[in-house]
């Protein structure tokens, strides 16, 4: 089965300022795969490059098998999405939108069908507001009519920026699983946003850009692995002496805790040792609970010292075959 997504040395430059430089991308079908960065990263200028709304400088896109050449002004079928807020015609209702859409896309989708956009309409919970005029449309209802928008082409490859960013919890809520459903069913799914949990949530997969440049390219679980030792949380009968232990233990940090208890990191080889001694010196260990690190710790330490020169120049392959900068070796 072909990849959904490859994208292979993307570069796109604005004057003297790289908005991209040498981004590698690559989405499999069924997959939830987030698009992470601070403001100003590339984010949005990627997905933009990949719709086809941006000529690249440099580089190949490939969408559903098919190599995307740079003059090409359509995407192919079964892929979908859009970039920022969506915009539609303000004296048209959303029906009628999404109507002219279909008829303006020709083939690829039902040619505006009352069935297709009927259906699109119920998915994200348009349909009793589909006879307004979308002057009248709120942020959050403009959102989900550019997402209904997007599954009138029956996508296998969906691209979503920042589609929560305008919707109450319950619409965001909604969002995230038809997102789900959308993946269960085989397509591949690329999520832009600027919220970590949301990303944590959804997706097994992502990639972090850091000023126009991939700083980490694979699974939350590969991530979390490049991350110092987790912390513990650790109470015992006898936290004084605990801590007096740590101290001359090599390969253990602790540190009290206000409240009570201590705050342990070790590797868990050391850390199990940690736990025998605790024991054969009488010290009763009552809790001790992992505390996994959040996301936005871990993108916090990936991004938050890496220059431009460093991620561009110093890349190195992790063990697990993850693309890291040299600043996290």
């Amino acid at each position: 089965m072909p990849l959904a997504l490859e994208a292979v040395g993307v570069s796109k430059r604005y004057g003297d300022r790289d908005a991209l430089y040498d981004v590698d991308l690559v989405v499999r079908p069924g997959e939830l795969h987030g698009l992470l960065g601070p403001n100003g990263a590339g984010k949005t200028t990627l997905m933009r490059v990949l719709l086809g709304l941006v000529r690249p400088d440099a580089g190949t896109v490939h969408l559903l098998g098919r190599h995307v050449e740079s003059a090409d002004r359509r995407v192919p079928d079964g892929v979908a999405g859009f970039v920022e807020t969506p915009a539609f015609y303000p004296y048209l209702s959303g029906r009628k939108n999404l109507a002219l859409l279909a008829r303006l896309d020709g083939e690829g989708r039902d040619a505006g069908s009352g069935a297709g956009v009927n259906d699109a309409l119920d998915a994200v919970g348009l349909s009793a507001q589909a006879d307004h005029l979308a002057s009248g449309y709120s942020a959050g209802m403009r959102q989900r009519l550019g997402l209904a928008a997007a599954l009138m082409r029956s996508p296998r490859l969906l691209f979503l920026d920042e589609p929560t960013s305008s919707l109450d919890p319950a619409g965001a809520r909604d969002v995230r699983a038809l997102a789900r459903r959308l993946a269960d069913a085989g397509a591949a799914v690329v999520l832009s946003s600027h919220d970590m949990s949301e990303i944590e949530e959804l997706c097994a997969t992502l990639t972090f850009i850091n000023q126009g440049c991939v700083a980490f390219s694979g699974t939350i679980d590969a991530v979390r692995a490049l991350a110092p030792p987790r912390v513990h949380a650790l109470h015992t009968s006898d936290d004084r002496a605990a801590l007096g232990l740590a101290r001359h233990r090599p390969g253990i940090s602790a540190a009290p805790v206000a409240g009570g208890g201590l705050e342990v990191c070790g590797h868990d080889a050391v850390l199990d040792e940690y736990v025998i001694a605790l024991g054969c010196a009488a010290i009763a260990v009552r809790t001790l609970e992992s505390r996994t690190r959040s996301l936005e710790s871990l993108f916090l330490q990936i991004t938050g010292n890496a220059d431009a020169a460093e991620v561009r120049t110093a890349r190195a392959e992790a063990a697990s075959g993850v693309r890291v900068p040299a600043v996290m070796s």
